[in-house]
């Protein structure tokens, strides 16, 4: 541990990854409870048919899974392309112009609030330990050794929105009778509590404020595809 370090304090940049992960699952499970929620709740608002209300479930679950996961790995390989190819270009500039690169470092250096002469030593020194790597950290702030992966990105997504849509999903297809919508509509608002409290722990943010919001939300949600369901029934009937 670096001098200096507190035990409980993180010092790996990677830490501060990892934590995105985490709280970006969260975040896909929270969709997953609210979308598939909407869905089966709605459904069940029109009709009383437990074959409608889980086929309508299952698509849902689904649909969204693999929507959250193509996104994710679209968005994320996007970013990586981006990220490689701007470190290709410090690459090349370190190669071809490697003064005004060390002119640069210093000045970036030195706006961070080092003297003239200290951060001059400095852009030396770290230039001559591994030149990419000091650019990348302090001007485009990406580890060239770290790229983000697409495809775990994918997977978390994937995973994290199917097991959130569960919740709804099974609690409304229990042999409750007349109950289901209520049983399922307690087992999503005590998910977003859940999902709301962690994702506010993770951030550093008020659980309060975080946990009210979310189930508002989704109870909101609730509400109206439960409507719209209901009064798409009546058409019909």
């Amino acid at each position: 541990m670096p001098a200096g370090a507190h035990a409980d304090e993180p010092h790996d940049a990677r830490v501060g990854q990892r934590l995105n992960w985490l709280r970006a699952g969260v975040l896909g499970a929270n969709d997953g409870i609210v979308s598939t929620a909407g869905v089966v709740i709605g459904v069940a608002g029109a009709t009383g048919s437990v074959i409608a209300i889980a086929t309508a479930g299952v698509a849902a679950l689904v649909a969204g899974a693999f929507s959250m996961a193509g996104g994710e790995y679209v968005s994320v390989s996007t970013q990586r392309d981006t990220e490689r190819a701007l470190i290709e270009k410090e690459r090349r500039e370190l190669r071809e112009m490697p003064q005004e690169e060390l002119e640069e470092l210093t000045g970036l250096y030195r706006q961070r609030g080092l003297s003239a002469d200290l951060a001059r030593r400095v852009a030396e020194e770290l230039t001559a330990h591994d030149a990419l790597a000091a650019h990348a950290e302090i001007e485009l702030r990406i580890d060239p050794e770290d790229y983000t992966s697409p495809w775990a990105a994918a997977l978390s997504s994937f995973v994290s929105f199917a097991i959130g849509a569960l919740i709804p999903l099974l609690m409304i297809l229990l042999p409750v009778g007349d109950h289901r919508v209520w049983v399922a509509a307690l087992a999503v608002v005590i998910g977003l509590l859940l999902t709301g409290w962690i994702s506010a722990a993770l951030g550093g943010a008020p659980r309060i404020r975080a946990i009210l919001r979310n189930v508002l939300m989704g109870s909101a949600t609730m509400a109206a595809t439960y409507l719209i369901g209901t009064l798409f029934g009546v058409a019909v009937s």
